[in-house]
């Protein structure tokens, strides 16, 4: 399963919930998973394929090769 290497962001669950003529019909459980991409990072100088979520890389938490 994919995990950020940075963060350990990875699995979240959540509800998705059906509304139907104002009446609230299903409840169903979601599993959603992070945006998590390989990449090369630079990582003490020397560059590394790493697992970092979307996030980390926008954020400027790693630097890529």
């Amino acid at each position: 399963m994919a995990k950020c290497e940075v963060c350990d962001k990875s699995v979240f669950f959540g509800r998705k919930i059906r509304i139907t003529r104002s009446q609230i019909s299903r409840r169903a459980k979601v599993k959603q998973r992070a945006n998590v991409k390989r990449v090369k990072v630079i990582v003490d100088g020397t560059p590394k394929t790493m697992s970092v979520c979307t996030r980390c890389l926008k954020s400027g938490a790693v630097q890529r090769a």
